[in-house]
């Protein structure tokens, strides 16, 4: 059967060294891409489907809990995840940040176990934006990705990753890296096959495995992946599928690809142990991606009531839905011997001593609550939060991981208790939700997928936890549309109401008493397509 297939066009002139656009956009490239699509997207796009159909369940009242058709699978206590791979050994640590060929060298000089480089929630998915991201990660697999600028030199040190696993205080060996794809919702439009868009999940995996598995298995590594945004162990059991059919198609060894997942959405939390399984030899352990789990609370109870959410500050990983992900997250993945990964510190250093200090002494208390809890490591933003991260996880982690911390599972009616102390949903809570939505959505529409607003560095998950609060503030009388409108309007006029405030304050407005867009980027992706 003949396959129809248009991408856009690449291009041959390197921006930046000497790989360019269309050096990873190769034929060989584009015809890998197009079996990916024609292999899976039909299942993914029925997985999607099956989202929406779980949703009129909850909206119909069902209480979701734990599968029954896998009992078996969580009673079955001989099985395990995969040994751990060459330079997962130790992830105390983990650095993230968007495919940007500064934040990569950056990131990759820094003390740090890993680096996760998202094409995700912190890169706004322009043509360019995946295609240079891609450039840029080809070049520094490869040493090859310095460069100058006017006011200074981007240089990667000369540590190597064949020089041995990560080592506390060594700067011997560079960071591991793993590579985030967009989530299986998000399409990449600007790759048309048979008529349809091709998958974001499969366009990002498919051109970072294909131009690059071999040269880091020869690196001393592999093919190493974060999964974000799933929400069924389906999901889980088609990536495995994926993996499977790319590293047969590539001839390497089964179980050379790793994959952590993202527990950041509530149905995946139902399923960790689910999803483990499915990814069989794969599996490089969980994730507590909590921003976009809380945006998934507050999403899947939409239409409830009695589920909705206080002002955004007010939701700490110590209220009891939060508490009892991280507990059951770090129980499953212990159980099965794959790691147990802590959240993001958002927190970005600030100039000011006294401030900064502040800062840092939350950056503290929050490392230390996961380390307590027995995560084998976390997330930071930013170079300046290493130190600080690092040294509460080697004083209660000293070995490479806490898989003997195990634990208790907990009941699923525990990550369903919405309760939170103090509730209150305020005036100053809704401004808040305004401004980063505007704020974040406004730099977005222009390319930007990360931003700092008030000392954090806002990506899509924290802004759409922002967005839906409005809408649901809103459907539950909690404020009028009318006044989420005009708040609107004045924080536009706040920024200047450029072209980008003024379409970031449309498509905002669009969403108050109207249906809800299932991600922010749905929302957004349509004005991209053509940058």
């Amino acid at each position: 059967m003949t396959v129809n297939s248009t991408f856009r066009s690449a291009s041959t002139s390197p921006k930046l060294g000497k790989t360019s656009q269309a050096d990873i956009l190769s034929p060989e490239a584009q015809k890998f891409l197009v079996e990916l699509h024609s292999n899976f997207n039909q299942r993914r796009l029925e997985l999607l489907d099956l989202r929406q159909k779980n949703q009129l369940k909850l909206d119909a009242g069902e209480i979701p809990t734990y599968p029954t058709e896998t009992a078996d699978i969580r009673a079955d206590k001989s099985w395990t995840g995969p040994s751990l791979a060459p330079g997962l050994h130790d992830r105390r640590v983990e650095i993230t940040g968007p495919p940007d060929r500064k934040m990569i060298i950056n990131a990759l000089n820094t003390n740090v176990a890993t680096y996760m480089s998202d094409f995700e929630d912190s890169q706004a998915p322009t043509w360019d934006n995946c295609l240079d991201g891609q450039v840029n990660l080809y070049d520094a697999i490869r040493n090859q990705v310095d460069f100058d600028t006017e006011k200074k030199p981007y240089k990667l040190t000369t540590k190597k990753w064949t020089e041995g696993t990560y080592s506390r205080g060594s700067t011997d060996t560079r960071p591991t890296l793993l590579v985030r794809p967009r989530g299986w919702h998000m399409l990449e439009s600007h790759v048309q096959i048979d008529g349809q868009s091709m998958s974001g999940s499969l366009f990002d995996f498919g051109l970072f495995f294909f131009n690059n598995a071999k040269a880091l298995i020869e690196a001393g590594r592999g093919p190493y992946f974060y999964l974000p945004k799933m929400e069924h162990y389906l999901e889980a059991r088609l990536w495995n599928d994926v993996f499977v059919f790319s590293q047969n198609y590539c001839g390497i060894p089964q179980g050379t690809i790793r994959a952590t997942c993202l527990i950041e959405t509530l149905p995946a939390a139902l399923h960790m142990e689910e999803i483990i399984y499915e990814l069989r030899d794969h599996s490089a352990g969980l994730n507590c991606g909590r921003w976009d789990y809380m945006f998934s609370v507050i999403k899947r109870f939409r239409n409830q009531p009695e589920k909705l959410l206080p002002d955004r500050k007010m939701i700490t990983m110590t209220v009891p839905f939060m508490n009892a992900y991280v507990t059951r997250l770090v129980h499953v993945c212990h159980k099965r011997k794959v790691h147990a990964m802590g959240g993001m510190a958002a927190i970005i250093p600030l100039k000011d001593a006294a401030e900064n200090a502040l800062a840092m002494e939350k950056v503290k208390a929050d490392k230390h609550r996961e380390a307590s809890a027995g995560c084998d490591g976390t997330w930071i933003a930013h170079p300046g939060l290493a130190e600080t991260a690092t040294k509460e996880f080697d004083e209660l982690m000293p070995g490479e991981n806490q898989f003997d911390f195990v634990g208790e599972d907990v009941p699923s009616e525990k990550l369903l208790d919405t309760t939170i102390e103090g509730f209150a949903i305020t005036k100053e809570g809704l401004q808040e939700n305004v401004y980063i939505g505007l704020r974040y959505m406004e730099a977005w529409l222009r390319g930007l997928g990360c931003v700092p607003i008030n000392n954090l560095m806002e990506d899509a998950a924290t802004a759409e936890v922002s967005r839906a609060q409005l809408w649901q503030w809103t459907k539950h009388g909690k404020f009028t549309k009318e006044e989420v409108l005009e708040m609107i309007s004045q924080e536009a006029e706040k920024l200047g109401n450029t072209d980008s405030v003024k379409r970031a304050g449309e498509l905002l407005g669009s969403e108050i008493g109207g249906d809800f867009a299932e991600f922010l980027t749905d929302l957004l992706y349509p004005d991209l397509v053509e940058q």
